[in-house]
């Protein structure tokens, strides 16, 4: 679980923030999501006017099925900056 929230929810550009696993379920499960219907997507537009909006109805069809939700909640996060680079010295 937590690679799904980490790995493949994290990356949906349409969530706009991390997703955190608080499931507490460890171990590995065999599972598919369906995000979106490949036949609308050969340029028409969606249930919902585009491919994004199919993605979010579809991602909470599919976690539902599963019996999984998500929340929207604030949590402390680990991210890197970067404030100064310099180029290496010629040693």
């Amino acid at each position: 679980m937590a690679y799904l929230a980490g790995s493949v929810f994290s990356n949906l550009p349409s969530l706009g923030c991390p997703v955190v696993d608080r499931t507490g379920l460890d171990g590995i499960y065999d599972f598919s999501l369906k995000l979106f219907d490949p036949g609308s997507a050969n340029g028409e537009a969606g249930p919902k006017g585009d491919m994004l909006g199919q993605m979010d109805s579809g991602l909470s069809a599919s976690l539902k099925d599963l019996g999984l939700k998500m929340e929207s909640r604030k949590s402390p996060v680990e991210i890197l900056v970067i404030d100064h680079v310099e180029r290496p010295s010629e040693n």
